[in-house]
């Protein structure tokens, strides 16, 4: 253990940083004066412009969060390009829209191994490369609120939320404060909403929501930037941010 506090993070890493919340850290991060490397199965065109824009501070590239050949080849880069790595934000996942009884066996080791296995295998592989160079850092797990309330439609995907709540609790303790390890859990976007629940459910939640609207990705990211970049003593907590939705 240690009693040195884990300095902000200077280089960090984010899956699925193409879009939604994910592009939102990146712009939010880079923007705190971090050099942020993000990558995602598709490169959009913002994340390109931000690359370009800021060629010194940002790294980006084309990766499928499950292939771990291609992840350990862009953070070998990622070093090479902005230096060490020592944030890392877990944001890359699929979802999900069927009943359970109605999602296939291919589906749901699909979900499973996007939304639970690949992360924790990118976990691993950013922690042993800190631990190896004598470096401390921050991860920070972007995972829902379903991994706390049940919603139909989510079971699978739920289940590997609540697997990144479970891991991120157990990993604070295992790194003994040479790390701090957190989750994010956010509540519904409208975007994931609408593809998922019916309007009925849809109205139900944002009225037993006393701040009277669904999450925006705006909401999240100061949280996000907070656990990476301040001095808190935070550690293997997930903090909802869902306007008192589940309370």
């Amino acid at each position: 253990m240690s009693d040195t506090p884990v300095a902000p993070s200077t280089v960090v890493l984010v899956s699925g940083g193409s879009r939604g919340l994910g592009l939102a850290i990146v712009t939010d991060l880079l923007a705190a004066g971090v050099k942020v490397a993000a990558f995602a199965r598709t490169v959009t065109p913002e994340l390109e412009k931000l690359a370009a824009e800021h060629p010194d501070r940002v790294h980006v590239g084309a990766v499928d969060v499950t292939d771990l050949p291609a992840a350990q080849a862009f953070v070998r880069e990622v070093e090479r390009r902005l230096g060490p790595v020592d944030g890392l934000v877990n944001n890359a996942a699929v979802g999900q829209d069927s009943m359970h009884t109605h999602t296939s066996t291919a589906d749901i080791a699909r979900i499973v191994e996007t939304n639970l296995t690949a992360p924790l295998q990118l976990t691993r592989l950013v922690v042993r490369r800190m631990l190896a160079q004598g470096r401390r850092g921050r991860i920070v797990n972007v995972t829902s609120i379903c991994a706390q309330r049940g919603f139909p439609g989510l079971v699978a995907y739920s289940a590997t939320k609540g697997g990144m709540d479970a891991a991120t609790r157990s990993l604070a303790r295992e790194l003994g404060g040479r790390m701090l390890v957190n989750a994010v859990a956010p509540g519904f976007f409208a975007s994931e909403m609408s593809a998922v629940l019916g309007s009925t459910q849809l109205d139900q939640i944002v009225r037993r929501t006393p701040t009277g609207h669904l999450t925006e990705p705006a909401e999240v990211v100061p949280v996000v930037r907070m656990l990476l970049r301040e001095q808190t003593n935070i550690n293997g907590q997930v903090i909802v941010v869902d306007g008192a939705a589940s309370v």
